[in-house]
């Protein structure tokens, strides 16, 4: 953690002002509270004070790797960390929520927990087509967001944001609860948002172009939509994940977008200027299912689904920003 000079200046100040209020027997000169002397005391602390500059890592570094145990009820969708007992969740997506004249619509594809160091922990059914899962501190929650939470391809049950309920040790438990129901300001139905947790807002990649809209889940229209800047890392939409970017939460490198073909994060700002890019390993074998899942951004991680790596494949870790 840096020292903020600033404080520390103000700090002395106070001390030195105190001392001449004691001294001079509650006679301040004149000079001491001059506008001029305390500009000075405040520019030089705002000089001294350390900026923490963030960066793009030019060669990702693998973080974690998370081996999957079994096979994937459906497509392997994204990943999830919830701090407060250290687990990691991997989310399957993929089915459609069925039903019975016996039984309510369920979809069946799991979520799986995994430790911190990757070791295989249980799997439930919540019952949801899950497009992205994400830790909401807001709400202490682990939330799912569901396979056309816009509707844009017609209603179907058991679509829009749910809470998945999480045992005290890490396991994923079968039961959920409602957070919203659908909303048409996510536009395409497979889109995988991200979110951002301080503003309570989602960021909903649209699907086959360089589009990123803005969403307040509050409001049933986009707040505004980001056009990245594709030209400058000379990449065009089929070259990048169709369905997914990243929210860092970085200052300035805030949204990160795979590049499945060039094997690359790209990380662009909130206005869609592209920062640079961080190279994953070459040897990463890439298929065509990481331009529509098996991506996520958690635990200050990009993750990515790597298919022929293991029996089931392994989730990879890359730290891209620092």
């Amino acid at each position: 953690m840096s020292i903020d000079y600033s404080i520390a200046l103000l700090f002395i100040t106070i001390i030195y002002l105190s001392y001449v209020f004691i001294t001079r027997g509650f006679k301040l000169r004149h000079s001491v509270f001059k506008p001029s002397l305390m500009a000075i005391f405040i520019s030089t602390g705002a000089l001294c004070t350390p900026s923490l500059q963030a960066e793009v890592i030019s060669e990702a570094q693998l973080g974690i790797k998370i081996p999957l145990v079994k096979k994937p009820t459906t497509r392997p969708m994204t990943v999830a960390y919830v701090p407060f007992n250290q687990t990691y969740y991997i989310a399957d997506g993929g089915l459609a929520p069925i039903g019975s004249e016996f039984e309510a619509p369920s979809s069946k594809s799991e979520i799986h927990a995994y430790s911190k160091e990757g070791k295989y922990i249980n799997s439930a059914k919540p019952g949801y087509d899950n497009r992205s899962i994400y830790f909401n501190p807001n709400t202490g929650k682990l939330e799912t967001v569901t396979y056309n939470i816009s509707s844009s391809v017609g209603f179907s049950p058991n679509t829009g944001i749910y809470s998945i309920d999480l045992a005290e040790t890490g396991e994923v438990k079968d039961t959920s609860g409602e957070v919203i129901q659908f909303n048409p300001a996510f536009g395409d139905a497979a889109t995988m948002p991200t979110y951002d947790a301080e503003n309570k807002r989602y960021f909903a990649k649209q699907e086959r172009s360089n589009i990123v809209w803005i969403v307040d889940p509050k409001n049933r229209e986009k707040l505004s939509e980001i056009s990245l800047d594709f030209k400058t890392p000379n990449v065009l939409h089929d070259d990048i994940s169709d369905h997914f970017i990243a929210y860092t939460g970085v200052k300035g490198h805030e949204l990160v977008l795979l590049d499945v073909d060039h094997k690359a994060a790209l990380v662009f700002d909130l206005t869609g200027k592209f920062i640079a890019k961080s190279e994953l390993p070459k040897d990463m074998k890439l298929r065509a299912q990481n331009h529509y899942n098996g991506l996520g951004y958690t635990n200050d991680m990009l993750f990515v689904y790597h298919e022929t790596e293991g029996e089931f494949g392994t989730y990879c870790g890359f730290k891209v920003v620092k």
